[in-house]
């Protein structure tokens, strides 16, 4: 109950993204690699990745916008996030046309690496796909980029309905009570 509560609090609230068509082009942060996946036979991309994936295949869809998949391989692996993400848009979600952000390390270099690609070309204003608890500190760094951003936030903290268990240590509270206090 509590760790639910800490993470609406960094939440912002819901809305459409879809519903300002001014965005230029949909930029999509990564997450975090699966390195050497057993049942794929090579690296792809960690579960919560798969989320801003298929939100910002969502949105390319509704909106017809361009992809920019942002994330380097900040633990020195030999293939960047972002192409694990491209790939994945591609194969699993056909999106033909990724452009990719290789060389960021953080949400900060995200944003940085991301304005080099995106304002040559004269895009400035986009949708920021991450994760609902991520979404402050993202939107702080591409605005810092000089980027207009729509914010397109997936992964809120949901619940059906409040139980005993719910006032019980769990992993789970402990996990998101992790992700409130990195965020703050």
């Amino acid at each position: 109950f509590v760790a639910d509560q800490l993470m609406w609090w960094i939440e912002p609230a819901a809305r459409d993204p879809a519903a300002d068509k001014s965005g230029q082009a949909i930029v999509v942060l990564g997450g975090g690699t699966y390195f050497s996946a057993p049942e794929y036979g090579a690296d792809t991309v960690r579960a919560p990745v798969l989320a801003r994936l298929r939100y910002a295949a969502h949105l390319h869809r509704a909106l017809g916008k361009p992809v920019l998949a942002s994330g380097g391989a900040p633990e020195g692996n030999p293939v960047p996030e972002a192409q694990l993400m491209r790939h994945v848009l591609q194969q699993d979600f056909r999106v033909a046309e990724v452009s990719t952000e290789e060389n960021s390390r953080n949400t900060f270099e995200n944003a940085l690496r991301s304005s080099e690609i995106l304002r040559s070309g004269g895009v400035e204003r986009i949708y920021l796909v991450t994760h609902a608890w991520h979404m402050r500190r993202a939107r702080i760094a591409f605005e810092h980029a000089g980027f207009t951003v729509i914010p397109a936030p997936t992964g809120f903290a949901t619940r059906f309905k409040v139980t005993i268990l719910d006032f019980l240590p769990d992993a789970r509270a402990l996990h998101d009570s992790g992700l409130f206090f990195h965020e703050v």
